[in-house]
């Protein structure tokens, strides 16, 4: 490869590198819903849970890992938290410092206008 080559190379490679950090999204937040999922058994001894979170107009929905053990009362539903997403991979932590590693299971989109009123006592004549 000549120099101009490795040049080339060395230039698309430092570009590319901020727009691969740019999908890391952090923030804070309020917890929205807490949910257990999936059950417990002997093979499987700690109960996952779905933490669902609102970050820049979308619905996040993450799931604790296998083998964590949570307590639903580190994570009040309505407490503020802080939280990372990167792909399909995140974390959550409460305001005691608590922090747990999840994968993102759902992510929805959330209108920025109102949804129409379904009274139609209300509708304009």
């Amino acid at each position: 490869m000549t120099c101009k080559g490795i040049a080339v190379l060395v230039l698309v490679l430092i570009c590319a590198l901020p727009a691969t950090a740019a999908n890391k999204l952090k923030g804070t937040t309020s917890l929205k819903d807490f949910q257990p999922a999936g059950t417990t058994g002997k093979k499987h001894k700690h109960q996952q849970f779905d933490f669902t979170f609102v970050a820049s107009g979308t619905a996040y929905t993450c799931r604790s890992p296998e083998g964590t053990k949570l307590k639903a009362t580190d994570f009040p539903v309505g407490s503020d938290i802080t939280y990372q997403v990167d792909k399909d991979k995140g974390s959550v932590k409460n305001a005691s410092g608590k922090e747990v590693k999840c994968t993102v299971m759902r992510v929805e989109k959330l209108s920025d206008t109102p949804a129409p009123s379904s009274n139609p006592a209300s509708a304009p004549q």
